[in-house]
């Protein structure tokens, strides 16, 4: 299938472009930019009049549910929702049921995606057996299957010498590994920020000293063992600063923030809001301004959806017996915009931290339209509002904080390897 996707206003962070340029694909990759290579007729051409054409993002943290949670959400539901929103490549945390600890289960899950022919994925691996904490899994095995790297999903390592042993073993193999700094005892039982609103509320809270706590326990390890290390969905101020002075240091660290906590503090769950009851909690509005401060001064690397379906019954519940998350793939494009308007980002530098930034986190070539790379692109209309209603979103979980809000950014037309595996109906 050769593409012609013409008039449209090109953005490819890893090239610095952005500019007015047409793309030529052949074969699953993009064969020129700008001009026609010799003797190319397209098949099909797209017309991307005042549209944007982009590498096809990359998403850090996105659950598939599978296998095990089919009743949240199935395997080909999630990923229509991540071509959806123009994420052509996703890394999904191993808590699944059974948990992504042995290499069948990842090849098993490896071979699913691939014959869905969506979006790519790539599974991290337990970094525990059972993701208990206590024994380390076979990373290598796992690796050899497919992990890109090793994660603990939201379940802590209490036991110091076991996070040690698998830096240490992490630092041997050049593995990374993807932690949640969470100090368990401190967050136990924990449901919002302990704070004024958690109070008035009277929900058990987890102070900000939960995140730094967890990460200073992981930062001084890691500067032992030289391990590199990525920290998922940082929540806090002292936790900004605390990654600052580690890179600095020059710590092999890196760290995202998801797209929630970029727009969301403690108050927007003061109607017991379920949807609202995520993991970390929504902070107070100096740790979002500091999450933003981070995100425009390089010390957070990049955005995540941190996209959690939930089926409705476990939402409907109180709000501390709901369960934790919110559906993101099809809003990460949309609020990373939203979040760039206010801070007067541009366009370039907005689309690098979900499309270059996390690829290079995960170590894969993704993110970028060089000549000769897969042509997995996402285009959209920046200007073009939507409301987000949960019958409209293709994701099996509906669970989602911004319900009712009208968001700018609509994605017209996902290709993955070439091919156009989603188009906007008219």
């Amino acid at each position: 299938m050769k593409i012609h996707i013409k008039n449209g206003h090109l953005i490819d962070p890893k090239n610095n472009i952005n500019d007015k340029l047409d793309v030529f694909i052949a074969a699953g990759k993009i064969v020129a930019i700008g001009k026609a290579p010799d003797g190319f007729v397209a098949n099909h051409t797209i017309d991307a009049t005042h549209l944007t054409i982009c590498p096809g993002l990359v998403d850090l943290s996105a659950r598939l549910r599978e296998p095990g949670d089919e009743y949240k959400a199935r395997l080909l539901s999630e990923l229509q929702a991540a071509v959806a929103g123009g994420v052509t490549s996703l890394a999904c945390p191993p808590d699944t049921d059974p948990v992504l600890d042995e290499p069948g289960l990842v090849e098993m899950l490896k071979h699913r995606t691939k014959q869905q022919g969506l979006a790519h994925v790539y599974p991290l691996g337990a970094l525990t057996r059972q993701l208990e904490g206590k024994a380390l899994s076979e990373m290598n095995e796992l690796h050899a299957a497919g992990c890109v790297g090793f994660s603990q999903a939201n379940v802590a390592i209490t036991d110091t010498q076991v996070l040690w042993r698998a830096m240490e073993y992490a630092a041997t193999f050049g593995f990374t590994l993807y932690l949640h700094a969470e100090e368990p005892f401190l967050a136990a039982n924990g449901v919002a920020h302990d704070g004024e609103v958690a109070t008035r509320l009277g929900l058990k809270g987890i102070p900000s000293a939960a995140e730094a706590l967890a990460l200073a326990t992981i930062l001084r390890i890691a500067q032992e063992t030289k391990a590199k290390i990525h920290i998922s969905r940082l929540s806090t101020a002292e936790g900004v600063d605390m990654i600052r002075k580690a890179k600095q240091q020059g710590l092999n660290i890196s760290c995202d923030v998801s797209a929630n906590h970029l727009h969301l503090t403690e108050h927007d769950i003061a109607y017991f809001d379920a949807n609202c009851h995520l993991k970390p909690p929504l902070r107070t509005q100096r740790d979002k301004d500091a999450l933003r401060a981070g995100l425009m001064d390089g010390t957070i690397d990049s955005i995540c959806s941190d996209h959690t379906p939930v089926d409705d019954d476990a939402k409907q519940a109180p709000f501390a017996e709901a369960e934790v998350g919110a559906t993101g793939l099809e809003l990460l494009l949309p609020l990373t915009l939203k979040w760039a308007v206010e801070e007067k980002l541009n366009l370039l530098q907005a689309m690098r931290l979900i499309t270059q930034a996390p690829a290079n986190v995960l170590g894969i070539v993704a993110g970028e339209l060089s000549p000769n790379s897969d042509a997995d692109l996402c285009i959209f209309d920046a200007n073009e509002y939507w409301k987000v209603c949960p019958q409209a979103l293709k994701s099996q979980g509906k669970n989602t904080p911004f319900t009712g809000l009208e968001l700018a950014g609509k994605v017209k037309y996902t290709l993955v390897h070439g091919q156009i595996v989603y188009q906007q109906p008219h």
